[in-house]
């Protein structure tokens, strides 16, 4: 089984429970459900937003309650890989073929239909929608049988809604909350900027994208997930302060929000703000304990010259003690408070590690002389390293194995 990095794309607020409760170890695909109106009227091709709205609804549903869920991009990849058409109806076949390429124990799919209202007078979106589901259990090679939902297409957040819970109760009956407790905690988003929300992870290039998260933004202030998209597009671009502008709307109920505070602290950090950096780390080190957030935390606190990074930068190496970053800044933290000795046993373990390092060479001569950071040099200023990768999905399915739930 592998570890995925955690990329949830919601298409409503989801509240997260506490990590304790991420006890499902089994991992699923959630695939786009296909649109089985365009197979038959491919003018209906307009509305394939949908197959990627319900996938995102039960991704990310599941996903918050403790369902290790893989991600949009990696799914795309596994289409590719096998030379599937998103969004198309897939045979039987197909489906097992995704699944074993994503090495996921159960698969999620289906499609939906469209019947246009001929009364209407506002155009295609007036209309029932029919969306049949299944789930496939590779492990003891079964099929649920078909869950339906139906309705109008202006009530497509409730059907969402009613679907998620559906297939959440069958994935992992024990994590699944009463529905009125589960719809409890998802406030409606309008249909219009959830749309818009979808077309942009759909669309390419990125102006694009940031056109349709730009717009479902302005339609719903309280959807925060086109605020994330937007604080990564910025992030990429290395706008940081927009970033972060962007990043700080997420509210902690927001499934991305523990994510989304990381990309935040990075942000911060790149701009100067160390301590603005520091309250974001420490707010995802105080839930997930992971190595790359205590580092980057440690690397804010370092900036700030406080003693307790030395700590963080501890805690980052008991989590990974191969990582040469980690030992490369305990040792730059050490050296800074004048303990040479120890500061430079940990440069030498980065050079065991990476014998190239010309930095770590040139801090382990710092150190055997005892030369410190009083004796200005601008090569030994501002030296932490950062970490940018952000894998809270292998903590919680490493936690999961650790502690498995029962039913």
């Amino acid at each position: 089984m592998r570890f995925y990095q955690f990329l949830f794309s919601v298409t409503f607020l989801i509240t997260l429970p506490a990590p304790s409760s991420y006890l499902f170890a089994d991992t699923a695909a959630v695939l786009p459900f296909a649109n089985r109106t365009s197979a038959a009227d491919p003018t209906q091709a307009s509305l394939d937003w949908i197959g990627e709205s319900l996938a995102e609804t039960v991704r990310d549903a599941a996903g918050a309650r403790g369902v290790v869920t893989l991600s949009r991009p990696e799914i795309d990849e596994a289409y590719r890989t096998l030379s599937l058409r998103p969004l198309s109806l897939l045979t039987q076949a197909s489906i097992l073929k995704i699944g074993e390429a994503l090495d996921a124990e159960h698969v999620v799919y289906g499609d939906f239909e469209f019947t246009p209202d001929p009364s209407a007078v506002h155009g295609v979106k007036e209309g029932s929608l029919k969306i049949s589901a299944h789930i496939f259990d590779r492990r003891r090679f079964r099929q649920s049988s078909e869950f339906i939902e139906t309705g109008n297409l202006e009530d497509l957040p409730t059907l969402e809604a009613h679907l998620a819970w559906r297939a959440l109760a069958l994935l992992a009956p024990q994590l699944a909350p009463p529905e009125s407790e589960f719809r409890s905690l998802r406030p409606a988003v309008r249909l219009d900027a959830e749309e818009n929300y979808i077309r942009g992870l759909l669309a390419r290039p990125t102006d694009q994208q940031e056109r349709f998260f730009l717009q479902a933004s302005r339609l719903d202030v309280r959807f925060g997930h086109p605020n994330y998209e937007l604080g990564k597009i910025h992030y990429d671009r290395k706008e940081y302060r927009q970033a972060a502008d962007w990043l700080q709307k997420i509210s902690a109920a927001d499934v991305h929000f523990r994510e989304a505070s990381f990309l935040l602290g990075l942000a911060l950090f790149q701009f100067g703000d160390f301590t603005g950096a520091q309250k974001a780390f420490q707010a995802v080190a105080d839930v997930v304990p992971l190595s790359e957030v205590y580092n980057d935390l440690g690397a804010a606190q370092s900036r700030r010259n406080l003693p307790q990074a030395a700590d963080s930068f501890r805690k980052a190496l008991e989590g990974d003690p191969n990582d040469p970053v980690y030992h490369f800044n305990l040792g730059y933290a050490l050296w800074k408070k004048g303990d040479f000795a120890a500061a430079a046993d940990r440069f030498r373990a980065v050079l065991d590690r990476q014998p190239s390092d010309d930095m770590a060479t040139l801090m382990l001569g710092m150190s055997l002389k005892k030369q410190n950071s009083r004796l200005p040099d601008p090569r030994l200023e501002a030296l932490e390293r950062l970490k940018t990768n952000y894998e809270e999905r292998a903590y919680l399915q490493l936690k999961a194995l650790v502690n498995p739930s029962k039913p």
